[in-house]
């Protein structure tokens, strides 16, 4: 398989970068190459398509956006790493299953190199430190095509999560690296390893991190 392109947008608004998703998705063909995007988002609720307005507590300033993927509500902001997978699983012969394994896997391995024990559930998708989360997950399969993927904490503010029950958990911990080691790199780092790692999961090569993409609009 080629090897995967790597765009690091910088922080962006997240409905242009979702539009931008959308946009790639539904104008692929077969010679459209896979492309991991990392990318911070301004402070942002984001209600899955099984989301129930209950579990949005008290969102107060930070606006609330319903979105397309699989899943209940989250937070992104600035200090989390979002990586989103656009990949033609279908071309890649790639499972939904197989996908999400490989984003929670790739989370699982970057943490354990800085000595920290993460773990997946079957139950609820995502990666936890104990019982606290530290990787959020949801994806969207449209045209054989993957989208949308996964938010890991690195050093943002938590506290807009207890404004929500995490991912439709009343009560959910949360927890994010600069809490659990003594030197936090910055999300830049992490994005990219993150990106490494999920191209390991996938049994792919990385292609080298390209300029800035251009901002959605």
């Amino acid at each position: 398989m080629p090897a995967l392109a790597v765009h690091r947008l910088g922080r962006q608004p997240y409905e242009p970068v979702w539009r931008a998703m959308r946009s790639l998705t539904d104008t692929r063909d077969a010679t459209t190459p896979d492309q991991l995007w990392l990318v911070e988002h301004d402070p942002v609720f984001t209600q899955g398509q099984a989301g129930r307005p209950e579990h949005l507590l008290m969102p107060g300033d930070i606006p609330v956006v319903k979105t397309d993927r699989g899943g209940q509500v989250t937070y992104h902001g600035p200090g989390q790493v979002v990586l989103y997978p656009l990949l033609d699983v279908r071309r890649s012969r790639l499972g939904v299953r197989d996908l999400v394994s490989a984003l929670e896997q790739a989370v699982i391995a970057l943490l354990a190199e800085h000595g920290v024990n993460a773990r997946a559930r079957a139950e609820a998708p995502g990666v936890y430190v104990g019982e606290a989360k530290i990787a959020s997950l949801g994806l969207r399969i449209r045209r054989g095509a993957s989208f949308h993927g996964v938010a890991l904490n690195v050093d943002g503010d938590l506290s807009p999560f207890s404004r929500i029950n995490p991912c439709g958990y009343a009560g959910m911990a949360m927890t994010r690296l600069a809490d659990l080691v003594e030197t936090c790199p910055d999300t830049n780092t992490v994005g990219m390893r993150l990106a490494e790692c999920l191209a390991w999961e996938l049994g792919r090569e990385l292609e080298a991190p390209s300029a800035e993409l251009q901002a959605p609009s």
